[in-house]
């Protein structure tokens, strides 16, 4: 699914980007860095795609996503922490 496509399902559903990455516990950069790559993953293609008919049928998903234990994703990328706890002594001759 192209981005495009997704911001339409997201407008079918009655979300903004912010709203939907809150909703599956996303960073809201995350999605939007989806834009230059022109695609979004089929997973968050089909989320966004079920949302969308289910707003037009009428049917609730916010309370029900929001009743989900969803675990918020730990960023990729994350600095490295150097320190010496784990360094042993040098030698001293």
């Amino acid at each position: 699914m192209t981005y495009f496509e997704f911001r339409d399902q997201l407008k079918r559903a009655r979300l903004t980007v912010r709203e939907f990455a809150s909703l599956v516990k996303m960073n809201e950069n995350s999605i939007t860095n989806y834009s230059q790559k022109g695609v979004v993953p089929s997973h968050l293609a089909v989320i966004a795609l079920l949302m969308g008919e289910m707003a037009d049928h009428q049917i609730e998903f916010r309370d029900i996503i929001d009743q989900m234990e969803i675990k918020q994703k730990k960023p990729r990328g994350a600095p490295i922490k150097f320190g010496m706890s784990h360094a042993k002594p040098a030698l001293q001759g």
